[in-house]
């Protein structure tokens, strides 16, 4: 990923913005994300989906463990950390135990704690590459998942006996990470002016 520079400051100590190459995550001709041409229903929404994990990702490089704990946006207790561990969970939700049937218990959140992604979000190095780890570690589930799967009417049990087809499980997986990575832009450039793409 791209080293990232230094973003001016307003006298509060606040990023200010500007717009130019310097200021987006990654320069056009270096971006890993796709064009978005594909041609048939499965590499539509397995490349799309691939594409918002890697916006994601984008979002949260070159970041320190404080910067990626700030809650930078008051009130909310949201955090570019607390979104990986957050997305951890999604995917090993959706995709271990609804899809594949398998009994994983959660990684962060519980009854007594049903925020656990976000408020166990501390600034320390070994919660960051813990929380990396899961992410990285659940999202090659999913992905493997997808592609040793028949076909898309694969089916799944949601927790209330509900039955959920892999095509639908993927578009709200596609849902998911652009409404997340919209939070992301936002975290992102309160902690240091970087604007998304």
């Amino acid at each position: 990923m791209a080293d990232v520079p230094a973003a001016p400051t307003t006298s509060d100590s606040e990023p200010t913005r500007a717009f130019g190459w310097s200021d987006l995550f990654v320069h056009p001709d270096d971006d890993p994300r796709s064009d978005g041409n594909f041609a048939e229903e499965r590499s539509v929404l397995v490349e799309y989906l691939r594409d918002q994990r890697l916006t994601f990702e984008l979002k949260c490089d070159g970041l320190n463990a404080e910067q990626l704990a700030r809650r930078a946006v008051p009130p909310s207790t949201m955090s570019l950390l607390g979104l990986i561990r957050h997305l951890a969970e999604v995917e090993r939700g959706w995709f271990r135990r609804t899809m594949a049937g398998q009994v994983a218990p959660k990684l962060y959140c519980s009854d007594d704690d049903p925020d656990g992604d976000f408020d166990g979000a501390v600034a320390d190095p070994a919660v960051v590459d813990e929380a990396y780890r899961a992410w990285r570690t659940e999202v090659a589930f999913s992905e493997r998942f997808v592609s040793e799967a028949a076909d898309l009417g694969v089916q799944g049990r949601q927790r209330d006996g509900n039955v959920i087809v892999l095509r639908r499980l993927l578009v709200h997986m596609i849902e998911e990470y652009a409404r997340h990575n919209g939070h992301a832009d936002l975290l992102r450039e309160r902690i240091d002016g970087r604007v998304g793409q």
